[in-house]
């Protein structure tokens, strides 16, 4: 899969990958998401973000939780 709005640079964010070259992180993206914030919010609070860059954010998220295994909590 080939993401083109995620970017990764080490000079920048510490190397997080985030959207478009911007300093807003994918996690943000989808962190807000997770707590219920809509897409218009998202684009109202970072006018620089666009509908397709959150889309890919969260496209990007689950590619990067497919690849590798996350410690659950035990129930």
């Amino acid at each position: 899969m080939k993401f083109t709005r995620i970017t990764v640079d080490p000079g920048q964010m510490g190397g997080v990958p985030c959207v478009r070259g911007l300093r807003i992180p994918v996690a943000t993206v989808v962190a807000m998401i997770a707590d219920g914030t809509t897409q218009s919010e998202i684009l109202a609070a970072y006018p620089d973000l666009q509908r397709e860059d959150i889309a890919e954010a969260l496209r990007y998220a689950a590619e990067a939780v497919r690849e590798r295994e996350l410690p659950l909590v035990g129930t």
